[in-house]
């Protein structure tokens, strides 16, 4: 149901138009809004008309008009004076009104339809008779973003991204969840994945700009029909995961550019302790200092390259050479080799996987 506050802003806007006074009632006669002290109604005058069959009806100065939701009888609109005009004003805004409801109940569909559908909790029959209800294209080119929020409830983010791209019937703004604000978004055939990286990044950094505050973003690849949205939507989950586990320091995750990563987040628990375990037995990446942490990565940053490695760690070169050796010894793999430095590059990223899995225990 739409609230006191919007009913009262429609009626506001209506007497400042035509300086017709305005009060809507509920069906006891109780004050919802108006734009006038009114006193109360006289006794039995609104249970009256809600029990007679005339839809609009002149009393005691005032024109009185049902106003419906869908056919069930919602509220009374009073407008102030008997004249032709104040009765043309009050069936005006009682039609006007009327749709305000429609309007609302529509867009509260709309968002629960798309809720659903994100979600996969409909029948593919269900999905087609709504769509077709709701007036929302079956057959468009889709993809969904998820834009994972610092803080719950952000409801500063979630109005952003409302202004950005709220105003288009083809997008819809929606949160599934406490962290996170779902954009389904219509893309033309002409668009492709370079097109939704630059949408992404112009949410990461309006979110930052207007909103104040940090974002992730991923989003899904694109779907023909809106049966697949809920793949999108999966895919974008994915993504965030992946990235949240894999790559931290990135704002935006694409699904289509995760790469191993999406690989091992679908590996078993038992298959990443028996990996584990036949990389580094007992010396897992736990066990490391931080120190051979920070080497190791910042050597796979600089792609195997001893001397650029030293010089960003600020150590003389034969320094870098022994921790890596000394970690040689300790784990048996030697990450100046490609094939040893691969193994040891993926082990790494099981390792991070594990503890992730492990949270969620």
């Amino acid at each position: 149901m739409i609230s006191n506050q919007m009913i009262q802003n429609s009626i506001d806007d209506v007497r400042a138009i035509t300086r017709i006074d305005l009060c809507v009632l509920d069906l006891n006669g109780a004050f919802i809004a108006a734009t006038f002290e009114m006193e109360e109604m006289p006794e039995n005058t609104v249970e009256s008309f809600v029990q007679s069959p005339a839809e609009s009806q002149s009393l005691q100065g005032y024109n009185f008009f049902k106003v419906y939701d869908e056919e069930q009888l919602e509220y009374i609109l009073v407008a102030r004076g008997i004249s032709e005009d104040a009765y043309m004003i009050g069936k005006l805004a009682a039609c006007q009104l009327q749709a305000l409801i429609v309007a609302y109940k529509e867009r509260f569909d709309k968002n629960n339809f798309i809720q659903n559908l994100l979600l996969d909790n409909l029948l593919l029959v269900d999905i087609y008779n709504r769509a077709k209800k709701l007036h929302i294209e079956q057959e468009a080119c889709r993809v969904v973003f998820l834009i994972e929020t610092k803080y719950e409830k952000d409801t500063v983010a979630l109005e952003t991204v409302r202004s950005l791209f709220g105003n288009s019937a083809k997008d819809f703004i929606t949160a599934v969840d406490e962290r996170n604000i779902v954009l389904l978004k219509e893309v033309s055939k002409y668009e492709d994945y370079e097109s939704l990286e630059s949408v992404a990044r112009m949410l990461v950094d309006m979110l930052n700009a207007e909103a104040m505050t940090q974002v992730r973003v991923s989003y899904g690849t694109i779907v023909q029909q809106l049966k697949d949205v809920s793949k999108s939507y999966k895919e974008a989950k994915m993504a965030m995961d992946v990235g949240r586990i894999f790559y931290v320091d990135r704002t935006i995750m694409a699904y289509n550019t995760l790469g191993i990563g999406r690989l091992i987040y679908q590996l078993p628990m038992s298959l990443c302790e028996m990996f584990m375990h036949e990389v580094f037995g007992e010396n897992t990446p736990d066990t490391f200092d931080e120190e051979t942490l920070s080497t190791i990565h910042k050597f796979f940053d600089n792609s195997l390259n001893v001397s650029e490695t030293a010089r960003q760690l600020f150590v003389h070169r034969n320094t870098l050479v022994y921790r890596l050796e000394k970690l040689q010894k300790t784990t048996g793999l030697d990450i100046r080799v490609f094939e040893d430095a691969l193994t040891f590059r993926i082990a790494l990223m099981v390792a991070n996987y594990m503890k992730y899995l492990d949270t969620l225990r």
